[in-house]
C-alpha cells in the first residue's frame, strides 16, 4: 500500500465528514484510511462509526482527549502505507493532494516530509501555510500565514511541514522515532521536522499539494482560533521544550540570550491578552519536564546538519521582520 492517511478527530461535527469526503474523492486511490477519535461527544464520532466496513477504513476510539501527538502516533503505529499522511479533521484537499505529495516525496529518498499549500478556508487566496520555519528567538512560524498564496509557487526545502496536512516517510520515522507526545498539541510537527534536520534528513513543501484549513476550528479561539487558555498553556510549555530538546549543549549556550529574550515578549505577549497566567503555567510545566524529556544524542558526524539548522534560525528572524512588515503595510 502506497499511503496510510490519518486524521485526528476531537468535537469535528461541523466538518469531519467533508474533510473525509475529500480524501475519499482523491484522484489517488492506493491508500487506507485511518480515523483516531479522541473521545468525541458530538455527532463526528457518529458520523466516524457510520464509515466502518467501508473498505481501507479504520477508526481508532480513545475514551479521552490523548493530545493530538499521541493520536497520529496510534494511527502511525497502526499504518501499513509507505508513507503516512496527516490531515487535518477541519482541512479539505483539492482532488490531487494525495497524489501531489507522493510525486514530491519520491524525488529523493532522503526526503522525510512533504508540507502542503495550505489555503485559508474563507479566503483561498490567501495562505494559511507554506511551511513552517522557526528564529532564533525560538518562534516557530507558519510561512505566508494571510499574505497571498501566489507568492509561494516554488517548491523548496522548509525547516518543518505543517502536521495539519503534511506526509512522512515511514521508514524515516521507524529510525528517528514518532511525535513527541510530550508536547502534547503545538509545536510537534516543528519537533520531528527539527529532530529530521539533524540528522541529514529533508523537509520539503510542495505547492502543488493544495488544501483548504479552517484554523483552530477544533481548539477554539478567537476567528483564526489564536488566542486562549488552552493554546497559551502550550505555547508556553512547547516554545521552552522545541530549543531545548533539540539544541546540542553548544548551540543551546550559544543562543540562550536570543532565546530568552524572544520568550519574554512571549510573556509580555500574552500578559498583554489576558493570557499571562496560562502561558506562565506552560512555562512551569516545561520546566518539570526537563528532567524527562529524551534528547537526541550529539553526533560529530551530523555537525553540518546542525550548522545548517543554526543558520536556517538566523534566516529565520529576517523571514518574520519580513513577514511583519508586509502585514503592517498591507502588502499581502
Amino acid at each position: 500500500m502506497k499511503a496510510t492517511v490519518v486524521i485526528p478527530n476531537l468535537n469535528g461535527a461541523g466538518w469531519l465528514e467533508g474533510s473525509v469526503e475529500s480524501i475519499f474523492a482523491q484522484t489517488m486511490q492506493d491508500f487506507e484510511l485511518i480515523l483516531v477519535d479522541n473521545g468525541s461527544t458530538d455527532e463526528s464520532l457518529t458520523f466516524a462509526r457510520s464509515l466502518l466496513g467501508r473498505p481501507g477504513y479504520t477508526l481508532i476510539e480513545n475514551h479521552s482527549n490523548t493530545g493530538f501527538s499521541a493520536a497520529v502516533n496510534m494511527g502511525i503505529k497502526a499504518a501499513k502505507g509507505e508513507y503516512v499522511v496527516l490531515f487535518n479533521n477541519d482541512a479539505f484537499a483539492q482532488p490531487d493532494w494525495l497524489e501531489q505529495l507522493i510525486a514530491c516525496a519520491e524525488q529523493d529518498e532522503n526526503i522525510f516530509s512533504v508540507s502542503s499549500l495550505m489555503l485559508r478556508y474563507y479566503e483561498p487566496e490567501l495562505a494559511d501555510d507554506a511551511g513552517d520555519y522557526v528564529n532564533i528567538l525560538g518562534w516557530a512560524c507558519k510561512t505566508g500565514d494571510g499574505l497571498k498564496a501566489s507568492r509561494y509557487q516554488k517548491q523548496r526545502r522548509c525547516f518543518s511541514a505543517c502536521g495539519g496536512a503534511a506526509l512522512y516517510r515511514k521508514s524515516i520515522l521507524d529510525k528517528i522515532g514518532l511525535f513527541d507526545e510530550t508536547f502534547f498539541a503545538y509545536l510537534e510537527d516543528v519537533d520531528i521536522g527539527w529532530r529530521a534536520n539533524s540528522l541529514g534528513y529533508k523537509n520539503i513543501y510542495c505547492p502543488a499539494a493544495v488544501c483548504r484549513h479552517i484554523c483552530g476550528a477544533t481548539t477554539g479561539g478567537k476567528k483564526g482560533g489564536k488566542y486562549n487558555a488552552f493554546k497559551s498553556v502550550q505555547s508556553g510549555r512547547n516554545n521552552l521544550l522545541l530549543p531545548y530538546k533539540n539544541m546540542p549543549l553548544l548551540m543551546l549556550l550559544v543562543n540562550l540570550p536570543f532565546l530568552a529574550v524572544g520568550y519574554l515578549i512571549k510573556v509580555v505577549f500574552f500578559s498583554l491578552r489576558g493570557y499571562g497566567k496560562p502561558f506562565l503555567q506552560g512555562a512551569r510545566e516545561a520546566f518539570s519536564c526537563f528532567g524527562k524529556i529524551q534528547k537526541p544524542e550529539f553526533r560529530f558526524v551530523n555537525l553540518p546538519c546542525y550548522i545548517w539548522v543554526e543558520f536556517q534560525l538566523v534566516l529565520g528572524v529576517f523571514q518574520y521582520a519580513s513577514y511583519r512588515i508586509r502585514r503592517a503595510f498591507g502588502w499581502t
